[in-house]
Formats: C-alpha cells, structure tokens, sequence
C-alpha cells in the first residue's frame, strides 16, 4: 500500500507545535455556529413545522426535478416531491404558507387544486387522488427522539472508547465529535438552508464518520505509547503522521461517494448530501488538529494505557 500513500510514512509535520492555534481557530468555528444556532435559528421543514401533503397521479411518470421547479417558480418553495407506488404517483409536501393567489382562509383541498393546476401539462395532468394537513405535533416529535438519539448516541461513544482506552480518550473524542456535530449543525443555521429529516439522519451519521476516523488515530497512538520512548508530544505528532495518508485517502473516497449523491441524488437527498459532506470535511481536520491536541491538553502519557505500568511505579516509590 506504500506507493498509494499520499504523504510519506515517516513524514514529520509537527502537529503539536500548532496545537494551541488549531485548538483556538477550532474553539472560534464552534461558538461561531454556536452563534448562529442560538440567534439565527434553523430553516425547519415541514417534517419539523407541520404543513400539507398532498398526493397526486399523473397518466404517464412526471419528471420529479421538473415537477419541484414549476412549484418554486409558483412561490410554493422548498417543496418536497418524491414519487411512491408506481412512477405515476407523487407525493408533494408543503409547508402551510398558501401563495398569495390562495386566501389564507384556504383549505387544504383549495390548496390542493392550485398545486395540480401548477403540476399539470397538456399531455400529463395531474389527478389530485388525497390530501391532509400534517401536525407540527409529528414534527416536535421527531425532533425530540432526534435529540434522545444524539444523547444516547454520545453516551454509547464514551462507554465504549472508556472501555477500549482510558477516560482522557473518551472525553477527547467525545469533545472532537461534538465540535463536528456543532458545526454541521451551525452551518445549516448560518447559511439557512432547509433542515429536514435527512440532514438530522447525515448529521447523526457525521457522528459514526467522525469517532471511527479519531478512534484510527487513538490506536496508533496506543501502539506508539507502548513501542516508543519519547515525550507524549513526540509520541502523539508520530502517531499523527503516520496515519495521514490513511485518513486523507479515506475522507477522500468517501467525499466522493456523498458528492455524487449530492449532485445526482436529487433535492430530496441533497441535504443529507450536504450535512455528509460538510462533515467529512471538519471530520477530517478535528481528527488529525483536535483530537491529539487535546489528548495532550489533558496530560495524557504511557501511564494512561498501561496499568500494569502504573502499579510498577506505585510500587518503585515505595520504601
């Protein structure tokens, strides 16, 4: 695998040296979506705020993408439109705005018709075969099992690395995935782009992405603590390079695969897309400026993975 490496295996970049710089500029970026979550707030969808769905049934199988384009250009935006059953039959979804050619007053099945009429060609119209008003009570729901996913995720994380290594790993890759999770999450806020659904599923699954890329880099770590005599800075900025490529490679090829679904997976897939991608990328710079920096903020040292070591010394200072 030498010749697919993309920085040598004995590089010597000195991470550690950056340490307190890259732990400042990663401190700034989450306050700063911080910031942004607590005063800007999110663009919810209609999961979250409640809306109309409305089903509807075409003689021959509509272009969805065409479909979401002649609704955003009517002023129903970020309408959701999927197809389900057979090709003829879509779902669109709405959140409760009625454009201004619908009175406020409206009912659904007023709003209904207008979006049949907007859908509808002279060689495809549309049928409106149902509709009904979704609760905003489905969507506090959802973000509240949202939540409890979060938590328990994050619990199951630091039981785990506890159990592997010792707690200074546990709380230094349980901070360096929530700095990652803060940040997708801020993004969505400072930038205003839809949050639905899938963007909570992509973020959730920023958190696997990013624990499975810090714990690669723990290993080496371990192995190095236990095969090498230096100073834990010494030991951490090795251990750092030499799984760069490693990591480099795999964000990469798994950047790929998300931006393909981003620019081919449709609007209903994009911000999945987005959130993933967005999370690779800080996924990718906390694990490798993060995660050992912490590490060493906490004082972590060869004692920490070595029990038995421990009790040696314990015992060497006896009289």
């Amino acid at each position: 695998m030498k010749p697919f490496n993309v920085f040598p295996y004995d590089s010597n970049i000195h991470f550690m040296r950056l340490r307190w710089v890259s732990l400042a500029i990663a401190a700034l970026i989450m306050f700063v979506a911080l910031g942004a979550m607590a005063f800007k707030g999110f663009n919810f969808a209609l999961d979250f705020t409640g809306g109309v769905g409305i089903e509807l049934r075409f003689p021959k199988a509509p272009d969805v993408d065409q479909v979401r384009s002649r609704l955003g250009s009517a002023g129903y935006e970020n309408a959701q439109v999927q197809t389900f059953g057979t090709g003829q039959d879509i779902l669109v979804r709405l959140q409760d705005k009625p454009r201004e050619s619908v009175s406020a007053a409206g009912s659904t099945g007023s709003i209904a018709q207008d979006v049949r009429r907007i859908v509808s060609t002279p060689d495809n119209p549309a049928e409106v075969r149902s509709s009904a008003q979704i609760s905003a009570q489905v969507g506090k729901e959802l973000a509240l099992n949202g939540v409890y996913a979060l938590i328990f995720v994050v619990i199951g994380f630091l039981m785990y690395i506890s159990f592997r290594f010792e707690w200074k790993f546990a709380v230094a890759a349980i901070i360096t995935t929530l700095h990652d999770v803060v940040v997708v999450a801020g993004w969505f806020a400072l930038t205003g782009h839809e949050f639905d659904l899938t963007v909570l599923a992509g973020v959730l699954s920023v958190m696997g992405y990013s624990i499975n890329d810090t714990i690669v880099v723990f290993d080496r770590v371990r192995e190095n603590f236990r095969s090498v005599r230096a100073d834990p800075a010494e030991v951490l900025n090795r251990s750092i390079n030499q799984t760069l490529s490693r990591t480099v490679i795999t964000s990469f090829v798994a950047f790929l695969t998300v931006l393909a679904l981003y620019i081919y997976g449709g609007g209903s897939l994009r911000g999945m897309a987005e959130s993933q991608m967005i999370g690779i990328i800080i996924g990718t710079l906390s694990s490798i400026f993060v995660a050992c920096p912490l590490l060493l903020w906490l004082g972590t040292s060869k004692q920490d993975l070595l029990p038995k070591a421990r009790d040696e010394a314990a015992l060497a200072r006896r009289p």
